[in-house]
C-alpha cells in the first residue's frame, strides 16, 4: 500500500479568528492529497476528466484531533482505504509539525459519466488505474 505524502505551509488566509485552520480549508488539503497519491501512482485526473470521466465525492467522514495554526507545516497522508472496482474510498491523515496527528478522514468517490452522472466500471474506462488501485488498496 503506498501513501503519499505531501506538505502544506499554513497560510494566514486559512485560518480563523481563532488562529486556527478554518475546518474547511482541510477539504482542500485533502484534494491535494488525493491528487498527489494519484500522481504518485502515475495517473491524472486531468487525463481522466479529458475522457468524459469525473470522480464526485459521495461520502466524507472527517475527524478533528489537534489545530494546525498560520506558519506551521501541514502533512497530508493519503492512501487507498477500499476499492470496488466502482467505489474508492481514500484514507487521509494530516500531522502537525510535532508529528501528531491533527485531522483524520476518508472520502469515498464513484467515477461517473461527465454528461450522464451514471457510474462507470473503473476496469473498463481505464484498466490500467484499476489494476493499480486493487495492487495498491488497503489489505485488510
Amino acid at each position: 500500500m503506498h501513501i503519499s505524502k505531501k506538505e502544506i505551509e499554513v497560510r494566514y488566509a486559512e485560518t480563523d479568528q481563532m488562529g486556527v485552520v478554518y475546518h474547511a480549508n482541510y477539504l482542500i488539503w485533502m484534494e491535494v492529497g488525493r491528487t498527489g497519491l494519484i500522481k504518485d501512482l502515475g495517473f491524472s485526473y486531468a487525463e481522466m476528466e479529458k475522457e468524459g470521466i469525473i470522480s464526485p465525492v459521495v461520502d466524507l467522514s472527517i475527524s478533528y484531533k489537534k489545530p494546525l495554526h498560520y506558519g506551521e507545516t501541514a502533512t497530508i497522508h493519503t492512501w487507498i482505504e477500499e476499492y470496488n472496482g466502482i467505489r474508492i474510498r481514500y484514507g487521509y491523515e494530516i500531522y502537525n509539525p510535532d508529528g501528531e496527528l491533527s485531522v483524520q478522514a476518508e472520502s469515498l468517490h464513484v467515477c461517473v459519466k461527465k454528461e450522464t452522472f451514471k457510474p462507470i466500471q473503473i476496469k473498463k474506462f481505464f484498466p490500467d488505474w484499476h489494476e493499480t488501485y486493487e495492487k495498491e488498496k488497503k489489505i485488510k
